[in-house]
């Protein structure tokens, strides 16, 4: 044991004292290793042989978004958001009470309890307008149907020709009159063709006017009434709110405002009403015009059995003449 503990004495012996390891490099805090390197004063604030200053440290905290390079804060965010849900709340709010009027207004009128707007003229053509439509839609409706049952009687008349054509090849005794029966039934049946495409393109015509043109012109005319009552509503408002001397100031200019913008709102839509149904009319008449000669000159031409007039018909609007006997071709023809 004596020995041992002279062996440990000499190894303190043998190392450095702290005050000849200055130049060392220590780990640890910086007030630590500077005090234990003996620096002092504004010596403190920098590294021996490099000059870089040295920051105290600092607890670490969270690391907050950047802003100045177009990262938002969650502050931002946030007012972003309560921005957006209040526009929102504003629409809903705005929506229910423009509903909660216009249908007090529809109940009060119905009820005749408050006066409407009335245009005679222009309501007077509008309620011709829907008039003639379901008029052209009843045309329309009943011009199918014959085409359909038509259609029929074309078919059946191509059966019966190929049924003579067939019985001439099979019975020689009366081939003959099988033969002029099946080519009796042949030129019906090309000449039902062509009354069937005369036919199918007065549809097609009359269809696009009742269904897209009559309708674009109703679409706008809906708009307008939905106007109208708009209108009537903050009209309403408006006269009920002027006897009210205690009413505010401020409530009184916004229903000055609602009053002034939805009455040019319903003049803007009441011009526009106008014009298209001066340009539907004029369109209307000339569309008709022209599908009511094709139909009666098709028509005509078919049952008086004359078949050159039947094809100079179609030929003079432009329609597009099909063969019934007009057999595809192979793709090698093609």
């Amino acid at each position: 044991m004596a020995e041992r503990e002279r062996s440990i004495h000499e190894m303190l012996k043998d190392t450095p004292s702290m005050n000849d390891s200055c130049g060392a490099v220590h780990t640890g805090t910086e007030g630590g290793s500077l005090g234990m390197m003996g620096i002092s004063g504004s010596a403190s604030s920098h590294i021996i042989g490099t000059g870089i200053p040295l920051t105290p440290t600092t607890p670490m905290s969270p690391i907050s978004p950047q802003t100045g390079n177009g990262f938002l804060t969650s502050a931002d965010g946030s007012s972003s958001l309560i921005r957006t849900s209040a526009s929102k709340i504003d629409s809903i709010k705005n929506w229910s009470i423009s509903t909660y009027k216009c249908t007090r207004q529809i109940m009060l009128e119905k009820l005749g309890k408050s006066q409407r707007t009335v245009d005679s003229d222009l309501e007077a053509q509008i309620e011709q307008l829907r008039d003639t439509q379901r008029k052209y839609l009843s045309i329309l409706r009943l011009t199918r149907a014959f085409s359909s049952h038509f259609q029929h009687v074309v078919v059946s008349q191509q059966s019966l020709a190929d049924a003579f054509a067939d019985l001439a090849q099979k019975n020689p005794e009366l081939q003959k009159e099988f033969i002029c029966n099946s080519e009796t039934q042949r030129n019906l049946t090309k000449n039902g063709e062509l009354l069937l495409n005369a036919l199918n393109f007065f549809i097609s015509s009359v269809n696009t006017l009742c269904n897209k043109t009559i309708d674009d012109t109703l679409l706008t005319i809906r708009q307008y009434e939905t106007a109208r009552i708009e209108f009537d509503a903050y009209r309403m408002d408006l006269e009920n709110t002027k006897p009210e001397i205690t009413q505010a100031a401020s409530s009184l200019e916004e229903t000055q405002r609602s009053y002034a913008h939805h009455k040019d709102q319903y003049e803007k839509l009441r011009g526009d009403v106008a014009i298209k149904m001066q340009f539907l009319d004029e369109n209307r008449i000339k569309v008709m015009h022209k599908q009511l000669i094709l139909l009666h000159n098709a028509i005509a031409a078919y049952f008086s059995g004359n078949a050159m007039a039947l094809e100079s018909t179609l030929k003079q609007f432009n329609i597009k003449l099909k063969s019934p006997n007009n057999i595809t071709g192979s793709w090698l023809e093609q």
